[in-house]
């Protein structure tokens, strides 16, 4: 009699542990307060993106007369059939392992650890004191040439991204590559972040809303997101409860079928 129960017990143990708990799968969870608050008080303090090695820079330069400018703007001569992402490496200015940029005329420039805030100022000083009088009314913008981003693992659709948006948060950058299976672990999802020192691993747990306050919530050029899969994937018994119980009947069957051959012979 104890053998059947430990036999059963066995099961409804596998059972448990090896489906998905919806606790695990569900993102924005509440984990503190009441289910009712609201979003409006969780503000990210996002630190200004500093320009990193391998980064494209947009620079675009505006005067009065803008036949006088036309050297440090693109002529539009890249191929008509090329990627926005494709357009913007030609025309950009990639920063290279020193950290410096190319202008016509300008020459080099350093810009690595520098904002683009703080690029578009030191660009246009120089202009003014180099080339152009106050009169020209020099106007510089500097951009990031999109962002450009990685994810890996257990993703709907592995791969390298580039959205040209200014900011963008770990669920906008997954759902643009076709967001996390039931698999995958959203309760530790790792940022790989470049510094000038080297790169980092930071960990984001997706099924909290505190997420919102992580200063790793808005995704920079360059991150690798990975998604790592669930143990219960590698176990193969399946991800839910019907999944599990499919697994457990067929089992039973061939061990049944089995051994019922074997008393034969």
């Amino acid at each position: 009699m104890k053998q059947p129960l430990l036999f059963i017990g066995f099961l409804f143990t596998v059972f448990l542990t090896s489906c998905i708990a919806h606790k695990d799968i569900v993102y924005y969870q509440n984990k503190e307060t009441a289910a009712n608050d609201t979003l409006q008080n969780l503000i990210t303090k996002q630190q200004p993106y500093r320009v990193q090695i391998n980064d494209i820079l947009n620079i675009r330069v505006k005067a009065l007369d803008q036949n006088n400018v036309a050297i440090f703007n693109p002529t539009g001569d890249t191929n008509l059939n090329a990627t926005s992402a494709e357009r913007a490496y030609f025309d950009g200015f990639t920063v290279d392992l020193h950290g410096n940029i190319r202008i016509p005329t300008l020459g080099e420039l350093n810009v690595l650890g520098y904002t683009t805030e703080e690029i578009q100022n030191m660009i246009e000083k120089r202009l003014l004191q180099e080339q152009f009088k106050e009169t020209a009314n020099i106007f510089v913008t500097v951009k990031l040439a999109g962002l450009r981003f990685t994810a890996s693992g257990e993703i709907g659709s592995p791969g390298t991204r580039t959205l040209f948006q200014e900011r963008v948060n770990i669920y906008e950058a997954i759902a643009n590559v076709g967001e996390i299976p039931i698999t995958g672990d959203k309760k530790d999802v790792l940022i790989i972040r470049q510094y000038p020192q080297g790169q980092q691993i930071h960990h984001l747990d997706l099924t909290d809303i505190k997420v919102m306050e992580s200063p790793y919530y808005y995704i920079q050029p360059n991150d690798i997101i990975y998604v790592k899969p669930l143990r219960q994937k590698t176990w193969g018994t399946g991800t839910t409860g019907k999944e599990t119980f499919s697994t457990i009947v067929s089992v039973l069957g061939f061990i049944t079928t089995t051994i019922l051959l074997i008393d034969r012979l």
